[in-house]
């Protein structure tokens, strides 16, 4: 079942089934769980039903269509739903997510025999021939995996906006981005497609769209989750996979599920001392930490944004943490140079690797403006000077340490803005050089950028909302490895601020 939005126009009969129909097979359907009762679990209560017995998977996959079929012509945000994935075999196992429906991003990960196509026109029809050992943990851990959100093209930008597949619309206000690149997990999962969905964060990617879109985020450390079989040791090393979700309890137990690497994997961290899960509800010890909302770019924080993290400051000393402002050393411009860098490299690497796997030739037909500006420069750098980037990241990670050494966890916004209307993160534009799109892309996510250099955890919270009602994200990073504090600290403000009974205008309850 196809729910691509339609391209540039074009009204191909896959295209015309945007929303789609329920097959046949299910109009007879007993279902026992209904739509509102769906959406209103996280995904640790849906398989409890499953394992229970009360439920089926195939019941949870017939929901999550039906969601999908709701709320997709609006959002945009599921390309394509897998109707195989409604007969899954029906398992009552222990596994902690048995039967619940994920939803993957059309990057970074790859499932057998499955469409990965990257955003990217280009890429069009490419089939993976391989799983990537996060997809098979996704699958022990019990996950239906349904089918495929968006992405902007190859991850370029912090906004879901790509010629391949369209927009994709915040479910809060359609007007506005869901960010990027993992927007398409954001929104699906914010408008109760699915309760949780994959993403991967390379700048941001799982973070940003979490903060836009009002969900938990969590980055991992750097060799928490192998990237396996793909490039282990990437320029710069810092993109992770993981998951976005609308509650706390649901991003640790699959944390649980799938972190640990395997033999050959270029990072390796200590495993934890116990279970994630039970982090959540374990109490933090006093925390000494460090709070800032000066921008490394020099950007201004908006108002409400301001204000919430104010409140956040606030909230955290009346639950006994010790606050102190301050904020690790960074220059911003040589640090933006040699992201850009090292990101040119591997989008010239992965356009180059399919483009011969596919016996196709990248040009500005196939490749929009701004990725093809990155392709070229990507293209052009020396040996010496990706050599370089790659010294200074290191260089950056190892002055930024000894801050952390001092203080265990660093508040931030999420973003320096409530979620951009379209078009900010337009990437037709013809008329930008590769730094310009660079700047763009990185305006409103300044924060988030220091957590993927240094390859320490980092995690948005949707703790607050503007006047509006638009969500307003909290960044919390922190030290390498330390994935246990976050959690304990993010689940002590969840249960202060809790955020899980808020529902968007695009919801699947509401949408008919």
């Amino acid at each position: 079942m196809s729910l691509r939005a339609p391209i540039r126009g074009a009204a191909s009969a896959r295209l015309r089934r945007t929303g789609g129909e329920l097959p046949p097979s299910l109009a007879d359907e007993d279902a026992r769980l209904s739509l509102e009762d769906y959406v209103s679990l996280d995904g640790l209560s849906l398989a409890a039903l499953v394992r229970s017995g009360r439920v089926t998977a195939r019941e949870l996959a017939a929901r999550a269509f039906e969601a999908a079929r709701r709320v997709n012509p609006v959002l945009n945000a599921v390309i394509e739903l897998h109707e195989d994935r409604l007969s899954a075999p029906e398992l009552r196992d222990a596994a902690s997510f048995t039967g619940v429906p994920l939803l993957l991003k059309d990057l970074s990960v790859t499932e057998d025999g499955r469409l990965h196509e990257c955003g990217c026109e280009l890429f069009e029809g490419h089939v993976a021939t391989r799983d990537s050992e996060l997809v098979r943990r996704f699958r022990a851990a019990g996950f239906n995996l349904i089918g495929r959100t968006t992405t902007p093209e190859l991850g370029w930008s912090a906004s879901t906006e790509c010629r391949l597949t369209g927009v994709t619309c915040n479910p809060w206000d359609p007007a506005r981005s869901a960010g990027g690149s993992s927007g398409g997990s954001a929104a699906a999962v914010a408008a109760g497609v699915v309760p949780i969905a994959h993403a991967s964060d390379g700048s941001g990617s799982i973070r940003n769209p979490a903060g836009w879109c009002g969900l938990v985020g969590l980055k991992t450390s750097r060799g928490r989750i192998s990237a396996a079989p793909g490039t282990g040791m990437p320029p710069g090393a810092r993109s992770v996979s993981f998951v976005v979700s609308r509650s706390l309890r649901d991003s640790a137990a699959a944390l649980d599920a799938v972190h640990g690497g395997i033999a050959g994997d270029p990072f390796k961290v200590e495993p934890p001392a116990r279970a994630y899960l039970e982090e959540v509800e374990q109490p933090p010890p006093r925390l000494r930490i460090a709070f800032t909302a000066r921008p490394w770019n020099g950007r201004r924080v908006c108002a409400p944004v301001m204000a919430a993290f104010e409140r956040t400051v606030r909230l955290l000393e009346d639950l006994g943490h010790e606050m102190i402002e301050a904020r690790p050393p960074l220059d911003w411009a040589p640090l933006v140079d040699a992201i850009l860098d090292s990101v040119a490299a591997g989008l010239a690497h992965r356009i180059d690797g399919v483009a011969e796997s596919m016996d196709r030739i990248p040009s500005p037909a196939n490749v929009q403006p701004t990725t093809w500006t990155a392709y070229r420069h990507g293209k052009s750098l020396a040996a010496s000077r990706l050599l370089a980037a790659i010294e200074h990241l290191d260089g950056v990670s190892r002055q930024a340490g000894p801050f952390f050494e001092e203080y265990p966890v660093l508040l931030t916004p999420t973003s320096t803005d409530i979620a951009p209307l379209h078009g900010t993160h337009d990437a037709g534009r013809t008329d930008l050089s590769v730094r310009e799109w660079s700047d763009i892309i990185h305006a409103e996510d300044c924060f988030l950028l220091l957590a993927n250099v240094t390859g320490q955890p980092a995690m948005s919270l949707p703790l607050h909302e503007s006047a509006d009602g638009l969500p307003i994200g909290m960044h919390l990073m922190g030290r390498l490895g330390d994935e246990a504090t976050l959690l304990q600290l993010g689940g002590e403000l969840e249960r202060s601020r809790p955020w899980r009974a808020r529902r968007p205008r695009i919801h699947a309850a509401l949408c008919g």
